[in-house]
């Protein structure tokens, strides 16, 4: 089923290249098929072309986490906080600022050692 979900994303992509949310599901997608390097192209594509998408900062970041690239986390995750503050979606906004503290060691100890 997963592989069907992906054909038909990928057809959409073709007919709308620059589709925000078709980007955003087919980095979704890849990722929940463990292909980190497509998930990221699109991913990366979105914080670089499409800056105001702002639910990509967070999976973005959780992903540079998972691959240890921990100070590129940090930098899309602040990133992320900048433009949702200045949008006013305080929503997203917190849950930035959360994956930043942790990822930052702001909460908990169990980063301290790294």
């Amino acid at each position: 089923m997963q592989g069907s979900r992906l054909e038909k994303l990928l057809e959409f992509i073709q007919n709308e290249p620059n589709d925000e949310f078709l980007k955003y599901a087919l980095a979704t997608e890849y990722l929940k098929l463990n292909d980190t390097e497509k998930a990221l192209t699109y991913y990366e594509d979105l914080v670089n072309n499409h800056p105001d998408y702002t639910g990509t900062y967070y999976h973005l970041g959780k992903l540079y986490e998972a691959l240890n690239r921990k100070e590129e986390a940090i930098k899309i995750y602040e990133t992320g906080m900048r433009i949702t503050r200045e949008k006013r979606d305080m929503h997203a906004f917190s849950e930035l600022q959360a994956a930043y503290n942790s990822a930052t060691g702001l909460y908990g100890d169990e980063d301290d050692d790294y």
